[in-house]
């Protein structure tokens, strides 16, 4: 984006993603200032040729040039010398100084005195020109500013080719805009011509941005698609938004009703086609997919490529694969100009003409058959339900949603409109992001048919809002139930409505994390009459209690999870990922998962993509993925901020307190912490609550507060127990064996690590086997802990978890120095370190670093080496030495001329280089550096931070 200092010299107006054209225009206006010069613009109406223009103009008029401005009218294109006329009329006080052939031209030619001469030699003409523009330069340097050159009449604009093509060395500049597609009479072959594109995806919402701030989801999708990046229709289009869907009667996420001026820029040419054009463009627009064979089906007696090109020689659309037969609109603005141009009742037909066109392609028809019936009509209203229900089944939720919005419309009936309004308003908060909007169709639907409330879809869509939108755990899981358990809810035919309210309960549950939630659960499903599919049973199971999940259930699990990448529903991939999640197999999802979640960016499946998100932070956390961990988060965020999903933004918060955590940022921690906590304890949300306890109870143990690690651990399962429905107690269990044998309480330890056992959590997942062999170690006596360390990390497939590894591996150093084995310590404290430093977990490389130090006075460099941190710059070690002795920062940066925050930047690369986190032991690991090291970091040749 151009911010103010990108514009050219003396323009006020910052201009959003033109950096590019700026610059060109900056070095253009210098140009013409010294030597003169000619730049044409060109670029589709409403690009920002006229902005950047008046740009340049200012920016020459501040430097200290004459400015003349004019430009092209289209009704004045056939009047001779119009707009040479009005660009040199501020020149008349110039005629007297030219020779008097010049003179007699001008005035004959520009109409001063008219019928008062003879004819005008045309050459004569142009060189008069060229001598008035130099003579006016001789005081101060001239730009002629020609704005819409292509309605220029033909008598101007050849005076001003010929003129433009001598302008070198004159100290006068030609700088002209120009539309494509357009016959011109101004000869620019060979001139330098500058192409002013659309706005690329992220300055065009950018410049939405600044200017409708709250404009987001489903209607900044629309106008960004619409406008392709033209600023004005950028600025222009989201004023129709409030109306589109009755101003424009078209498919919903298509085109948009135009302004006055966003009509202007391509009615002109529209208006000119021939009334059979016309009306095969209305047809091709509303149609929208380009489809000729549709075009030639809606209007079989008809030549349909001879009457679409005279729209195809005026550039308004393309043909293109004549074999296969497919059309596109120059830009999207051309087909919305040809949408708006049409009367109502033109548009009603021509959706009813594509209706009978499109008889093979039921859901295409049946929205042109919404489109095309002004007044309720059960049966249109059944077929677009029928729509939405298969765009559901084919991961369209988005498409889904819209279609239930559109039957609900059409609905005659207050029951069927009710129910319509409730599964859309479900779709809209469980899968397509539109948890506001679906909050609104609630009430909507509660006012056509008061009875709506206790019915499935109600509960399932409601609890869906309070669950996502407030939190509120409670009320949603009462609502659940009731819906559920009473007989209306289980003998309503509706299976579907009865499964999706099952996997809300599941959520709700999941949510709260408190045993009663889950026996209501289980007594609901004990209730039912509907067989339950085993996909739902395995859900329930492993939701509910993930650490007693059976082999039987896990098998089953594998094999969905096989065959993942093949669904297209994003419903079920983001319920079976988090699921696999629990139980450390979400790696399996990930080729699954990103669909769902690009489907999400591009405004798809957002609420799903949310929960996908989730899944790939978390499994990137357990699996090192830690940069991209941190990124998915901000984003996830980001999404849920925009999209109002509170709830889902606390599993984010979670993401980035672990993160901070591993790598001692307390701060954060403990600002994350506290957040989800007061946010989370009013509602009862005890899962939410044990995402703060996780992330400060791996601070602490980073720190060494092991008693604090301690009661945070133990506060998500207590020792000597895997508490149910407490999926986070899978996530601890390390943290709590380590925080107990460091703090003095051993028994409590080894009354956990028979708990993992007896639980079964090596057979659960590799990491799980690792984390329990890990944790009987940590807790073995001294005699056997070799043994048991050897254990863990000969488990399969270990490396795969390398947090939890390195953390074993750095346990066992640590024993094994302790024994004196400080060969065999270094060993597993450098691959600790090693993988520490990659992750950026700075408290744990602080100490394996230590520990390397106290079995060698150079073991330190050396696991360092094998890091590629790199030596100290010489900078580097003269602030390392100066902190050494004492100095703070402040005295520091005056010593050597930096700020403060300079010397605390470079410190925190040092301390990582040397893998110590403070300046206590600072003076010790400069010491330990190779003496090469040292002198290499004195020579003059040494790079410069």
């Amino acid at each position: 984006m151009a911010g103010h200092g990108s514009a050219p010299r003396g323009t006020t107006e910052a201009l959003v993603g033109r950096d590019r054209e700026l610059q060109l225009l900056r070095s253009y206006v210098d140009q013409v200032l010294g030597r003169g010069g000619v730049l044409v613009l060109s670029g589709e109406p409403g690009v920002g040729k006229s902005v950047l223009l008046h740009g340049a103009a200012t920016a020459a008029t501040a430097a200290g040039a004459l400015v003349l401005h004019s430009h092209g009218v289209e009704f004045r294109a056939d009047l001779s010398f119009a707009g040479l006329n009005h660009v040199l009329g501020p020149l008349l006080h110039e005629y007297d100084g030219l020779d008097p052939v010049h003179r007699e031209a001008l005035t004959v030619a520009l109409g001063a005195g008219a019928g008062a001469g003879a004819p005008v030699d045309r050459l004569v003409l142009y060189g008069a020109v060229l001598a008035l523009l130099r003579r006016a330069a001789n005081s101060r340097p001239v730009l002629l500013v020609i704005d819409d050159l292509q309605w220029v009449d033909r008598a101007s604009a050849a005076a001003l080719a010929f003129v433009a093509r001598r302008l070198t060395g004159s100290r006068v500049g030609l700088l002209a805009a120009s539309r494509p597609g357009f016959e011109s009479f101004f000869e620019r072959a060979g001139l330098p011509e500058l192409t002013v594109s659309p706005l690329d995806d992220s300055a065009a919402a950018a410049l939405v941005g600044i200017h409708f701030p709250l404009l987001a989801g489903q209607e900044l999708r629309r106008v960004l698609a619409q406008a392709q990046g033209n600023p004005l229709a950028l600025l222009e289009l989201p004023a129709a938004l409030g109306d589109s869907r009755a101003g424009a009667g078209v498919l919903p996420s298509e085109v948009l009703p135009l302004s006055r001026r966003l009509r202007d820029l391509y009615g002109s040419r529209v208006a000119e086609m021939p009334a059979p054009t016309r009306r095969l463009l209305l047809l091709a627009a509303l149609e929208g997919g380009g489809d000729l064979s549709v075009l030639r089906a809606a209007a079989p007696s008809e030549d349909v490529l001879a009457l679409l090109a005279p729209a195809e020689r005026a550039q308004l659309l393309r043909i293109e694969h004549r074999g296969l037969g497919r059309l596109s609109f120059h830009h999207p603005l051309i087909r919305a100009t040809v949408v708006s141009g049409a009367t109502s009742g033109q548009r009603l037909d021509a959706h009813q003409v594509l209706a009978k066109a499109l008889t093979c392609k039921p859901d295409r028809r049946a929205w042109h058959l919404a489109e095309a019936t002004p007044d309720p009509d059960e049966q249109v209203a059944a077929l677009l339900e029928d729509t939405a229900h298969r765009a559901r089944r084919r991961g369209d939720a988005v498409g889904a949603f819209n279609a239930l919005v559109r039957s609900a419309d059409l609905t005659p009936g207050p029951a069927d409109r009710g129910r319509r309004l409730a599964e859309a308003a479900f779709v809209g908060a469980d899968v397509a992001g539109e948890l506001r909007t679906a909050a609104e169709l609630l009430v909507e639907a509660r006012r056509a048919d008061p009875e709506l409330r206790g019915s499935l879809r109600a509960a399932a869509a409601a609890s869906q809002v309070l669950l996502n939108r407030d939190g509120d755990v409670n009320t949603a899981h009462r609502l659940l139930v009731g819906a559920i358990t009473t007989r209306d809810g289980r003998s309503d035919g509706d299976d579907e409505a009865l499964f999706e309210a099952l996997c809300t309960l599941r959520r709700v549950c999941l949510c709260a994390g408190r045993p009663e939630f889950w026996d209501a659960y289980q007594a609901a499903m004990s209730q039912l009459t509907v067989p339950m599919p085993p996909l739902q049973e395995l859900l329930g199971d492993v939701y509910s209690d993930p650490a007693r999940s059976s082999p039987a259930a896990l098998g089953l699990l594998d094999a969905v999870i096989h065959d993942l990448h093949r669904e297209t529903d994003p419903s079920r991939i983001e319920r079976v990922a988090m699921a696999a999640l629990f139980v450390d197999r979400a790696t399996g999802c990930r080729a699954a998962l990103w669909p769902v979640v690009e489907d999400g960016r591009e405004g798809g499946a957002v609420t799903s993509a949310l929960i996908a998100l989730v899944v790939l932070c978390l499994d990137d956390f357990l699996t090192g993925r830690w940069d991209e961990c941190g990124s998915l988060a901000k984003e996830g965020l980001a999404l849920c901020e925009a999209h109002g999903y509170q709830m889902l933004a606390q599993q984010f918060h979670r993401v980035q307190g672990l993160l901070a955590a591993a790598r001692g940022d307390d701060d954060t921690v403990r600002e994350l912490a506290q957040r989800i906590t007061q946010w989370a304890v009013p509602r009862g949300a005890r899962t939410v609550e044990h995402f703060a306890r996780h992330m400060t109870a791996l601070a602490a143990l980073g720190r060494g507060d092991h008693d604090d690690a301690y009661l945070d651990a133990s506060a998500i399962s207590p020792a000597g127990m895997l508490a149910p429905h407490a999926p986070l107690a899978l996530w601890v269990p390390m943290d709590l064996v380590e925080a107990a044998v460091r703090s003095g309480r051993r028994a409590e330890a080894l009354a956990h690590v028979a708990a993992m056992r007896q639980t079964g959590l090596p057979g659960i997942s590799g990491r799980l086997a690792l984390v329990t062999a890990g944790s009987a170690a940590i807790a073995a006596p001294e005699d056997r802990a070799a043994d048991a360390f050897e254990e863990a990390l000969a488990v399969p497939g270990a490396e795969r978890w390398p947090f939890d590894l390195a953390r074993v591996q750095l346990a066992y150093g640590q024993h094994l120095r302790r024994a004196r084995a400080a060969r065999d310590a270094r060993t597993h404290l450098a691959a600790a370190l090693k993988t520490f430093r990659r992750l950026g977990a700075a408290p744990w490389a602080a100490r394996a670093a230590e520990e390397l130090r106290a079995t060698g006075r150079n073991a330190t460099w050396g696991a360092h080496q094998d890091l590629g941190a790199g030596p100290l710059t010489e900078q580097e070690h003269q602030i390392a030495a100066l902190a050494a002795t004492g100095l703070s920062n402040k005295q520091i940066g005056e010593r050597l001329f930096f700020s403060h925050r300079t010397v605390g930047a470079h410190l925190h690369r040092i301390f990582r280089k040397l893998g110590i986190t403070s300046r206590v032991t600072l003076g010790e690991a400069l010491a330990a550096l190779p003496p090469q090291q040292s002198r290499a970091e004195r020579s003059p040749t040494s790079s410069q931070t």
